[in-house]
C-alpha cells in the first residue's frame, strides 16, 4: 500500500517536471528551435491543427527556423498564426518556404524571460509539494484506518520527503540551466 502511494507520487512528480520542460521549452533564447513553435495552431479545413502536423519545422541555421508547408495553400494560414502568437517572430515567406529569423534579445526581454521561467519553476516546485501533501495525507488515512503502524508511517514520511526534495532539486536545475541558456549572447 505504501509502495504503490510512494510509486503514484513519484509518477506525478515526474509528470510535473515533464511539464516544467515543456513551458521552458515556449520560452525562446536567441537561438532557433522547432519546439518554440509547439503551442501554434493553423486552421486547416476548419480545424485548428498544431503547426508541426500540417508543415515540416527545421532549423536553417542558428537563428532561423523553416517551415515546409505540405500544402501550399496553408502558407498565409501559418504566417497568420505565427504571427498572432505571443512569440514576437515575423516569418517571411519566399515561395512555398517560410523562414521565421529569430530576433536578438534584448536585455530588457532576457529579463522579462528569466522571471518568466521562474514563474514556471515556482508552479513546479508546488504542484511537487501538493503531491506530497497528498500522498502525506494517504499515508495518515492507513493509519488512522489502523492497517499500518506509526513506524510506517513514519518511514513512508521521510521517503516521500526524500522524493519531494530530489524533484524540487531537479527543477530547480533546469530552472538553472535555462537562466543560464537565456543569458548566453
Amino acid at each position: 500500500m505504501i509502495n504503490d502511494i510512494k510509486k503514484d507520487a513519484e509518477e506525478r512528480m515526474k509528470k510535473s517536471l515533464d511539464s516544467l520542460g515543456i513551458h521552458f521549452n515556449k520560452i525562446r533564447t536567441g537561438r532557433a528551435h522547432p519546439s518554440i513553435l509547439d503551442g501554434i495552431s493553423v486552421s486547416y479545413y476548419g480545424n485548428q491543427t498544431p503547426l508541426n502536423q500540417v508543415g515540416n519545422v527545421t532549423v536553417e541555421d542558428a537563428r532561423t527556423l523553416v517551415i515546409n508547408p505540405w500544402e501550399k495553400s496553408l502558407v498565409p494560414e501559418i504566417e497568420k498564426a505565427i504571427m498572432k502568437s505571443d512569440l514576437g517572430l515575423n516569418p517571411s515567406t519566399t515561395g512555398g518556404v517560410i523562414r521565421v529569423p529569430m530576433p536578438a534579445l534584448t536585455e530588457e526581454t532576457r529579463k522579462g524571460f528569466i522571471k518568466q521561467a521562474r514563474n514556471e519553476a515556482e508552479t513546479a516546485r508546488v504542484s511537487v509539494r501538493n503531491i506530497r501533501r497528498d500522498a502525506l495525507a494517504q499515508v495518515k488515512d492507513l493509519l488512522k484506518e489502523k492497517q499500518i503502524s506509526e513506524d510506517d508511517e513514519h518511514k513512508a514520511g521521510d521517503d516521500i520527503q526524500k522524493l519531494t526534495n530530489k524533484y524540487i532539486e531537479q527543477v530547480d536545475k533546469k530552472l538553472a540551466e535555462k537562466e543560464t541558456d537565456l543569458m548566453e549572447i
